[in-house]
């Protein structure tokens, strides 16, 4: 065998797995079936998934980063053990650490899966994954200034508070026995998390780029999952694109602008696939709510498109079980609409 050969042997068995990959071959055929549907829409979605996929790129970098540092430091077994102790605690930290992180729903997801790998109790999980997408300090200043200090203030509320309801649910499900092991069995080996051995020891090694055993799991950890996220992301994304092509928008303002009793769930409900991670959400809610829309609808449809939009449920959908996921899209919807109807009690400040 060639010295050409012997090179190029492991870039095309790469090449011919990610090929083979049953969520590659699912994109594709999506790709295939769009053009014979509407071929006047394909170049489009897949400029969009592009773009998409770029713009969420840094945030998606950071948190493969963080997660990769943790598996390959063993800086994950730490944060298991801050995670581990009194669990009231443990759900009220998680909810407030959350509401003040930089995450998206998107880029929550390799840290929620090196927590769940890493031995870290689904509650303050489950507290933490719903919390951080809906606020960061950023989004706060830019809602403040796109719409207003009141909203802005709720909408941080909102965050902590779903994380809250999310976390202290888990916990009263836990005591009747359910929801162990929440990843997939295909998730726990090659999936989005680090994958080690539970109760495997590790000292840690803040440093660990000067051993190059850690060099490597950082690498393997950091590729692993960022393809994961990356192929299960450009369905989500192109099932996005095909959101927005096909449901007109004046719909959306006109089915939650009404100010009926039924804005606020419905405003919910439709705000779950809306991919709202994006700060291009601020100036759309701003519109909606010169529309017409409540306070306590915009509210309640920012904080469920923030909570589990279309590309986030299509990533946890491969992630955990169906139970899990069953309760994240529930709290979610829950917490938003509690959130919205609060809101709407409260005289609505924007």
């Amino acid at each position: 065998m060639t010295a050409l050969a012997l090179a190029l042997r492991q870039p095309l068995s790469r090449l011919r797995s990610a090929v083979g990959d049953r969520v590659v071959l699912a994109f594709l055929g999506a790709l295939l079936a769009l053009g014979v549907a509407d071929s006047a829409q394909l170049l489009p979605s897949v400029r969009f998934v592009l773009e998409a996929l770029v713009s969420i790129a840094p945030f998606l970098a950071l948190a493969v980063g963080i997660a990769a540092y943790a598996a390959a430091s063993g800086a994950d077994r730490l944060v298991a053990r801050v995670f581990s102790g009194n669990p009231v605690r443990t759900v009220v930290l998680a909810s407030l650490f959350g509401a003040l992180s930089p995450f998206c729903s998107c880029g929550v997801i390799p840290i929620i899966a090196a927590m769940l790998h890493a031995g870290v109790p689904l509650a303050p999980v489950m507290a933490f994954w719903l919390a951080s997408p809906v606020m960061d300090p950023e989004m706060f200043v830019l809602t403040v200034a796109g719409i207003g200090s009141g909203f802005a203030v709720a909408k941080t509320m909102a965050a902590a508070g779903v994380g809250l309801i999310g976390g202290f649910a888990v916990l009263a499900l836990k005591r009747t026995g359910g929801l162990r092991n929440p990843l997939l069995d295909d998730a726990s080996g090659g999936g989005c998390g680090p994958g080690f051995t539970p109760g495997e020891p590790k000292p840690i090694a803040w440093r660990f780029w000067h051993e190059p055993g850690r060099r490597a799991e950082f690498r393997q950890v950091a590729t692993r999952t960022g393809l994961f996220l990356t192929k299960w992301l450009a369905i989500a994304f192109l099932a996005e694109s095909l959101m927005l092509a096909w449901v007109p928008a004046a719909w959306v303002a006109s089915a939650v602008g009404d100010g009926s009793v039924f804005a606020i769930p419905l405003a919910a409900v439709v705000g779950v696939p809306t991919y709202l991670n994006g700060y291009a959400a601020i100036p759309l809610i701003a519109g909606l709510i010169e529309m017409g829309m409540t306070g306590g609808a915009a509210l309640a449809f920012a904080t469920a498109g923030a909570v589990s939009s279309i590309p986030a449920a299509i990533a946890v959908w491969a992630l955990v079980r169906r139970s899990v996921f069953a309760l994240y899209i529930g709290l979610g919807l829950g917490g938003a609409i509690l959130a919205g109807l609060l809101y709407e009690l409260g005289g609505a400040p924007i």
